[in-house]
């Protein structure tokens, strides 16, 4: 089974840039979509970007424009480019992939604080 594994996050002040990585121990081309999720404390776990195997994308409203998805299959890795960053980012960011069996596999997590 393919295991995912983030970095990438850490502290940053509202307005700047942070950019995600999702490591996969397998390829990603045999995922069916790529995508990050993040929740925030209190919250819901809410899916922010999504990669399809034809290359689609598809993001929430609340980061259309500001989040870009992309993947580098070469390196089977997965990435998620954070621009103009806001408070309301904040929250614990969940690479995951879905198999076209569909199967969910998550990773652990990394965290982005947005100090205003």
């Amino acid at each position: 089974q393919v295991q995912l594994v983030e970095s990438g996050g850490g502290l940053v002040q509202t307005g700047g840039s942070l950019r995600l990585s999702c490591a996969a121990s397998g390829s990603v081309l045999s995922m069916k979509t790529m995508g990050w999720s993040r929740q925030a404390p209190g919250k819901q776990r809410e899916l922010v970007a999504t990669l399809t195997y034809s290359g689609g994308t598809i993001y929430a409203d609340s980061v259309k424009g500001r989040f870009t998805i992309s993947k580098d299959t070469a390196k089977n890795m997965v990435y998620l480019q954070m621009y103009r960053v806001q408070p309301d980012d904040t929250a614990t960011y969940y690479c995951n992939a879905l198999t076209f069996s569909g199967m969910t596999i998550w990773g652990q997590g990394t965290q982005v604080t947005v100090s205003s």
